[in-house]
């Protein structure tokens, strides 16, 4: 093992930074805690105590994580190998264990001071920022810098701290044997400090060392940042300086295939084409893998005619195109929505020498399906077949999902079976696709079922097979079948021992525990071990579905610092985030700026930003986003469908909704309850019973099973048009009627003429196990409020604390509004308690008291206090727009006076608003806004 002492004896020259380095190592290698440091120079090792270690990030959970710790400490120190041992897994799942720090006290920074800092102390050159390398590289230089001295060239590093060299940078470079250490290293030299044309002399110089000892790949990182650097402006500055001094270093090809890869990873197409001109010049055919690139780029921006010029030449002169060019082809013209152009290119490949594979065929399958084009995706499988090319996992994963995504699992599940048949085994995507399938369609039980199938083969689960049962147990099942899978298979040893850390975070998040499952896993980045992208996206989709905006996108900074980049679920997530907090201008600015950035945008985030407008009744919005989603050739799915039903729906824009019901079923998508109760919704609320009731009966015909939401749906229909017996017919109906059923026909007496109605099925719903909850109370508190029976509302508010029910908003603004209709001095004691029991009022509040200002004849309150509320920032809806015209209409009528009859009425009201304005003011004056779109672009 390696010793500090021994390497003292050996290396005695070595600066008092290579021996911090070394002590460093020693922790990387044997996990343990590095001995204290020294503030003086006289002597590296110190007597004193070791300064106490920082708190490691524990939580006490229940459920399934406390019961599985044991079997999964087991196997943790059974696999050391795999997960090294500074993971404190086992502390996490600790039953005794508590939180020591919040996790946004988790601090991502080096553990030293700048003046004490390694690398600070190896770089001659002054650095004040070394925002040029993320936390993933710059411990990746650490341990090279580590390994690099431990093998004996610890005199490099001496060398190059006297004084700035580029040819020690090279050489330090050299011995690192890690790409991206060597590519972080040199960016930290050249980032800052230095000229632009110094970057360009002695980055090239670089560039040319490099490539003389083998390392192309390091001389094109190189050649490409110093391109970003100094501007594509002087890309042929840069052209003839490297060719100038080639001769020296490396050969004709060599610089010219490094020159043009390196404009082609900058971005400069036109100048990667400039050196495909200049190899032909020489004599030179420019290598196949470039020229592929080359081809995507030049799609990408939409320059064709050098597309079919450069095609054409590698026809003629050469590298004579490969399979590998004409799937590259079809992929990048189907991306840019010309599918006929893909068409074209599989159907001509063998022109050339070259036979469709089945990746070409996939990709074309694939396009089918983005677009909507399921059946064509079908029938280019089965030509596949029939020109004896052999279908894939792929294949069938992408035409499972498309089925899926449709709604159409039965023919899903056709696909499924149709494997064995061409001698193709279901992979783990295959399995999650169909497992995906069944949980969107609420057949979570058939999904359970295919996932035992999928473990009894054999075939390994992976952390989004977890994730989507998970959350399908949570929303369709029960919690214990939730965490019954949870913990199994953790403990299960067909699960990777990778995938744990990814597994743990996703589950957390699931579980509610967001702020532990980001803890965790803040804490094992800190502690070098890699995750994937997926244990980000589970934070920031947890964070996003609560609307803690803030949250998202601090997580969102931490994923970019350490090397990750965007993926679909994220951007959604971040969109889901904005929505569901109603920011929906800052949701639209950040789609708007993701879709300039070229970020992968997909059907879900239109189908969120949709969703949001719908939310805040801006209903033309949502229709530019669906027409949006469709003219950038973005397909929408079932779930977008739904969405866009749902969104018509509850809008009253029956007639649009209609509409795109019958579009949907036309386009071969199969509507599932979600629709079909959207849609009867919005016939209720329209008073349109009859077509509701047709709606139920075209549901039965489709094999869809109307489910308690449905039912509930029409009872309320009747329960509105004072039909009881009707609602009655419809509940006994029902097999197993829920707590929204009872409150259901309780509101409905407690609004008809036989109030009285409502406490027999009160006692029905004793009787039946099912305890009164909040609305069951709410509903009553409201009858009777409504009724002017006070006392006993106020009764059954003692009665609803008394059962350990917690009173929400809506009891709030009942009883709030009992108040201001009383004119005795009880409603002045009322209020001292509902004060007291700390509400959280809403913008209905607001409303109500608006409200109430015009209806005891003080428009000029209402005016007054609405100007107050923008002031602080306060957002108002709809309903308010209302009640300030009637408000403006009955000032200009009444004139601005208030007479001595409303005197005490107007103290009362202004009193109340007071209370309710001061807390507005105080918890908006906290809310912080974080720029977004900056965020994003730093990232």
């Amino acid at each position: 093992m390696f010793s500090y002492f021994s390497a003292v004896r050996v290396t005695p020259f070595l600066s008092r930074s290579t021996t911090n380095l070394m002590f460093m190592f020693f922790q990387i290698n044997t996990c343990q805690t590095p001995l204290p440091q020294n503030t003086d120079n006289s002597c590296c090792f110190s007597t004193a105590k070791p300064s106490p270690k920082p708190p490691t990030v524990s939580a006490s959970l229940s459920g399934p994580f406390r019961r599985m710790s044991g079997k999964l400490l087991r196997r943790l120190q059974r696999n050391t190998v795999a997960l090294p041992p500074f993971i404190k897994l086992p502390s996490i799942l600790s039953p005794k264990s508590h939180y020591s720090t919040s996790p946004h006290d988790l601090k991502i920074e080096p553990s030293l001071s700048e003046s004490q800092d390694i690398l600070f102390q190896f770089i001659p050159i002054r650095v004040s920022n070394t925002d040029v390398i993320n936390l993933n590289e710059r411990r990746r230089i650490v341990v090279a810098l580590a390994r690099m001295i431990k093998r004996g060239n610890g005199y490099l590093l001496e060398g190059f701290s006297r004084g700035f060299n580029p040819v020690s940078v090279a050489e330090i470079m050299l011995s690192f044997r890690d790409q991206v250490a060597a590519f972080g290293l040199f960016k930290l030299v050249f980032g800052v400090g230095n000229e632009r044309n110094v970057v360009v002399k002695e980055g090239c110089r670089v560039a040319h060392m490099l490539a003389a000892k083998g390392l192309r790949y390091e001389a094109q990182d190189v050649l490409s940042w110093v391109v970003r650097r100094v501007g594509s402006g002087r890309g042929r500055e840069i052209v003839e300086l490297m060719w100038e001094e080639h001769w020296e270093y490396e050969s004709d090809f060599s610089v010219l295939d490094s020159l043009m890869r390196a404009f082609m990873s900058a971005g400069t197409v036109s100048l990667a084409l400039d050196v495909v001109r200049r190899m032909r010049e020489v004599g030179l055919v420019p290598g196949l893998s470039a020229v592929n690139i080359l081809l995507k780029m030049l799609v990408r921006v939409g320059d064709y005619s050098s597309v079919w010029k450069l095609l054409r030449d590698m026809v003629r002169k050469g590298p004579s195109p490969s399979n590998f060019t004409f799937t590259g082809l079809i992929l990048w013209f189907c991306r840019k929505l010309y599918l006929e152009i893909g068409e074209s290119l599989l159907h001509v490949m063998h022109k050339f020498g070259c036979e469709p594979d089945a990746y070409s065929y996939n990709v074309m399958i694939n396009a089918y399906c983005c677009r909507g084009r399921t059946v064509d995706g079908m029938c280019l499988k089965e030509m596949m077949i029939e020109r004896g090319c052999s279908p894939t996992f792929a294949t069938f994963s992408t035409l499972i999902s498309a089925r899926c995504k449709e709604g159409n699992v039965i023919e899903a599940r056709k696909v499924f079976d149709s494997m064995p048949e061409v001698g193709v085994s279901p992979s783990t995507s295959v399995y999650n696709a169909l497992i995906d399938g069944y949980v969107k369609a609420r057949k979570v039980d058939e999904a359970s079922v295919l996932f035992g199938e999928m473990r009894s083969r054999g075939v390994n689960p992976d952390c989004v097979t977890f994730n989507i049962l998970f959350r399908g147990h949570q929303k369709y099942g029960t919690q214990e079948d939730a965490d019954r899978l949870l913990r199994d298979e953790v403990c299960s040893p067909l699960l990777p021992d990778f995938a744990i850390p990814d597994l743990l975070v996703a589950s957390l998040c699931s579980a509610g525990d967001v702020d532990e499952g980001e803890a965790f896993l803040m804490e094992i980045l800190e502690r070098g071990l890699s995750v994937s992208v997926f244990a980000f996206n589970s934070v920031i989709a947890a964070y996003g579905r609560e609307g803690l905006v803030d949250k998202a996108f601090i997580v969102y900074k931490s994923m970019v610092r350490y090397g990750h980049t965007l993926s679909s679920s994220t951007c959604s997530s971040l969109l889901l985030s904005l929505c569901n907090k109603g920011r929906i201008d800052e949701a639209r600015d950040l789609m708007d700026y993701m879709i300039g950035g070229g970020f992968p945008l997909n059907k879900v985030a239109f189908t969120l930003l949709m969703d949001g407008y719908f939310s805040i009744g801006n209903v033309d919005a949502a229709q530019n986003v669906w027409q949006e989603m469709e003219e950038r050739g973005i397909s929408p799915d079932a779930v977008a469908f739904s969405a866009f039903v749902n969104g018509l729906s509850n809008a009253g824009y029956l007639q649009e909704a209609w509409g795109v019901f019958t579009e949907m079923r036309r386009r071969g998508l199969v509507p599932n309850n979600f629709v079909y109760n959207s849609l009867i919704y919005g016939f209720c609320n329209s008073g349109e019973s009859r077509k509701a009731m047709e709606l139920e009966k075209d549901m039965k015909h489709k094999d869809l099973i109307p489910d308690n939401h449905t039912k509930n749906i029409i009872i309320n229909c009747f329960c509105k048009e004072g039909k009881m017996q009707s609602a009655i017919d419809a509940f006994k109906d029902m097999s197993t009627p829920d707590i929204v059923t009872y409150n259901t026909l309780i509101n409905g007496y407690c609004k008809a003429p036989k109030f009285a109605g409502s406490d027999a099925f009160v006692n029905i719903l004793q009787a039946r196990d099912w305890e009164p909850d909040i609305t069951t109370y709410n509903i009553n508190i409201h009858g009777l409020c409504f009724t002017r029976r006070l006392n006993q509302a106020v009764k059954l508010l003692n009665e609803l604390v008394s059962a350990g029910i917690i009173p929400d908003s809506v009891t709030y603004n009942t009883m709030l509004n009992a108040i201001c209709r009383n004119k005795s001095e009880f409603a002045m004691t009322l209020t001292a308690r509902l004060l007291k029991m700390a509400l959280v009022p809403n913008v209905v509040t607001m409303n109500l008291l608006l409200s109430h200002f015009c209806k005891q004849g003080l428009p000029e309150k209402t005016l007054i206090w609405e100007q107050r509320l923008r002031e602080i920032g306060f957002r108002f809806d709809d309903m308010t727009d209302k009640i300030l015209d009637r408000a403006n209409l009955s000032y200009q009528q009444a004139g601005t006076g208030i007479s001595r009859g409303r005197q005490e009425r107007n103290v009362f009201l202004d009193l109340l608003m007071y209370f309710h304005y001061d807390y507005f003011r105080r918890s908006i004056g906290f809310e912080s806004r974080i720029p977004y779109v900056d965020l994003i672009d730093a990232g």
